[in-house]
């Protein structure tokens, strides 16, 4: 899968680069796979940045700006992600096309069906396949529960439900997922939504573009 090239988590044969979000890695590779989509390499930046969104859109022009030489199109994997907006305003600038939506939780669901149900679910707290596997590291740490478990109610106390936007059907993802709503005492709820909107962006890349 990595090929000659260890920059790249996948190394195809065209001129389309994808610079996403790691967090992201498991689900393009396997729309890649499923759909023989060899025109795409693929580099992720570190999943570890939506701790610290500020730096994602600097971090992207930093990538952008090392890869623009080599490719004819790049397209960055990543919604707004608590950019405030700052993401989109770099890639205009740059003249880098993105992925639509706030979020991941808004492109997997579809962003038009997301943004018409988070108005009715301002209490739901939302995992993803990732989020899921990377609970422990993405949330119970940095929110320094794994020390405090005290300061659950500070964090989640204001959250109502657990919803579950399944990328797979994974028992033993949606066994965790039900095993986090318990801890954090919410009500459970898991939809599957596949890939949703990244698997119709992607399909849209072509390439001769």
């Amino acid at each position: 899968m990595v090929g000659r090239n260890s920059q790249f988590v996948y190394e195809g044969k065209g001129d389309i680069l994808l610079l996403a979000c790691g967090a992201l890695a498991a689900e393009i590779l396997a729309l890649i796979r499923m759909n023989g989509w060899d025109h795409f390499h693929l580099h992720c930046l570190p999943a570890k940045l939506h701790l610290y969104p500020d730096k994602i859109p600097q971090e992207v022009e930093k990538a952008v700006n090392k890869f623009k030489s080599e490719f004819k199109h790049i397209f960055v994997v990543y919604a707004d992600c608590g950019t405030g907006g700052l993401l989109r305003k770099k890639c205009d600038e740059m003249g880098i096309e993105m992925i639509p939506g706030p979020h991941c939780y808004a492109f997997f669901e579809g962003v038009e069906k997301f943004n018409k149900t988070a108005e009715n679910e301002i209490t739901s707290f939302y995992l993803t396949d990732f989020l899921v596997r990377q609970f422990n590291s993405f949330i119970i740490k940095p929110l320094g529960l794994d020390k405090h478990p005290d300061l659950k109610e500070m964090y989640f106390g204001n959250y109502t439900k657990l919803v579950y936007l399944a990328q797979t059907e994974d028992q033993d993802l949606t066994r965790l997922a039900k095993d986090y709503a318990e801890l954090l005492e919410l009500e459970y709820e898991r939809r599957f939504t596949g890939y949703g909107d990244l698997a119709q962006t992607l399909n849209n890349l072509h390439p001769n573009q």
